[in-house]
């Protein structure tokens, strides 16, 4: 019997891509849950991301690169993320743009982004897309039944109104949330079905009880003030 000692337990390990879809804070939210729970993060950021990343949040590049234990550049093919020899866990895109889902449906790997997703798929391991568009066409469709074959998981971030979500921060906490149990991953940060109460509510809308209304962040600002 080999020795277990031999095999010591490795740390957690996940890819995470940002592409340039509209969505940013998603792959932002998920490096900084991640982090807190212990899991080792190699991420890669397109150009475009950054860009993205100026218009939708108020920080910096940096801010988000120091978040994650390792940063590759989208030029770097001599990253460990593009070998499959480099063991990982898996990788996450999010959010993913339809033209880096498009490029690893095709197996063009131009970027790094693409061909640490090639990597993961062709070693078998988890790969979930964030998609981040709508409304789709034929050829959408077709790639996403092609990545799909590939191995990969499309999550498109819809938001779970049951759980009855107060701000933005709520939607998007619950599905990175959901994204990263299909690592394996339990973030105990959303509300589950059956597990939280949140199959009462069908009890309080019955008795025709009132709810509380989603409040926007900008709405629970202005009350604070």
């Amino acid at each position: 019997m080999i020795a277990d000692n031999l095999h010591p337990q490795r740390t957690r390990r996940i890819i995470v891509g940002i592409s340039g879809a509209s969505g940013v804070v998603l792959g932002v939210r998920a490096l900084e849950v991640l982090r807190e729970i212990g899991v080792e993060t190699h991420l890669v950021m397109t150009r475009a991301a950054q860009v993205t990343l100026a218009h939708e949040l108020p920080i910096k590049v940096s801010a988000v690169t120091n978040l994650a234990s390792v940063v590759y550049r989208e030029d770097d093919i001599a990253a460990a993320i593009s070998s499959g020899s480099f063991r990982t866990d898996g990788m996450l895109v999010a959010p993913c743009s339809i033209r880096s889902m498009s490029a690893i449906a095709s197996g063009v790997t131009t970027g790094l982004l693409a061909r640490a997703a090639d990597v993961v798929l062709k070693e078998r391991r988890r790969l979930v897309l964030m998609l981040r568009e709508t409304p789709l066409h034929l050829g959408h469709l077709r790639a996403m039944t092609q990545v799909t074959e590939m191995g990969a998981i499309v999550m498109p971030p819809v938001p779970a109104f049951y759980a009855r979500p107060q701000t933005v921060d709520d939607i998007v906490d619950h599905s990175i949330g959901r994204a990263l149990d299909l690592f394996g991953l339990d973030t105990g940060r959303i509300a589950r079905w059956g597990e939280s109460g949140l199959d009462q509510t069908t009890e309080r809308a019955a008795r025709n009880e009132p709810s509380e209304p989603i409040r926007t962040t900008s709405e629970i600002e202005r009350r604070r003030a």
